[in-house]
């Protein structure tokens, strides 16, 4: 149906011991849309993107992708479906060289085998398509270096050339400026940008710097101890007083200021 969500999350919850660090959390993302999940540490932000990529299995509730159940596959399987995961921390083949990272991710979307020398004598179409995503994200200066070599900010833009080359439906970003220097941070902003204005990708982004969520955002949604407390258009989210609380800590400065 031309309704059904790209992707849903429908009573989702899990339990570490007695702790639920997500819990009954409902939420439907929309196709072509650009979602940012924020809240304070330990909301539950990042567990919530681990159940719905599958790095975790869910306690209750289900994961639904164009509206089939998929609560049960793995990140693997999910990957193959068209759910692409980009995380806080890189998430790269450090001994390969930035080209053979990307070639890796191009072979492994069209299921052509993993021996890379004879493959790429002989396809010339994927080494393009390898190409173009290194040419998109600015690294193709840098295609032989080893990935282990980059800085910081190139590593982030290797794992995302590496996300859009298994050319995914559903993109989520994990803090994808996280650890960047004020010069790098534009570039992946930019990137995540264009992927936005084409409008054939759904987006889900936690972050935590609010310039950022303001200027990409069509929609956030608020976790606080791993519940949903807010869903809606950013500025009537960001003004809403359970918000102003939960995730700005207005009531704590409010209350320091009142004892100064």
């Amino acid at each position: 149906m031309a309704d059904t969500p790209a992707l849903a999350s429908r009573g989702l919850g899990i339990r570490f011991g007695g702790h639920a660090a997500v819990d009954d959390v409902s939420a439907a993302f929309e196709a072509g849309t650009l979602t940012a999940i924020v809240g304070p540490n330990g909301a539950g932000k990042t567990t919530y993107f681990n159940l719905l990529s599958g790095q975790l299995k869910a306690s209750a509730g289900a994961v639904l992708y164009k509206g089939e159940d998929i609560t049960r596959l793995s990140a693997a399987q999910r990957t193959a479906r068209g759910i692409g995961r980009a995380f806080q921390l890189t998430n790269l083949f450090p001994r390969l060289s930035v080209a053979e990272n990307v070639r890796l991710a191009v072979q492994s979307r069209h299921r052509a085998g993993f021996n890379m020398l004879a493959l790429w004598r002989q396809r010339a179409d994927l080494i393009a398509e390898a190409e173009a995503c290194l040419e998109e994200v600015g690294l193709a200066a840098r295609r032989d270096d080893l990935a282990a070599s980059l800085p910081h900010g190139d590593k982030r833009k290797l794992e995302v050339a590496m996300l859009m080359a298994l050319a995914p439906e559903v993109v989520m970003f994990d803090e994808p400026t996280a650890g960047m220097g004020v010069d790098e941070v534009p570039v992946i902003l930019e990137l995540i940008r264009r992927l936005k204005a084409r409008g054939d990708k759904t987006i889900l982004l936690v972050e935590h710097k609010m310039d950022v969520i303001h200027s990409l955002a069509d929609r956030i949604v608020v976790l606080h101890n791993g519940r949903l407390v807010a869903d809606g258009q950013p500025a009537e989210v960001m003004a809403s007083s359970i918000v102003q609380e939960a995730y700005l800590g207005v009531r704590r400065v409010r209350k320091e200021a009142a004892h100064a």
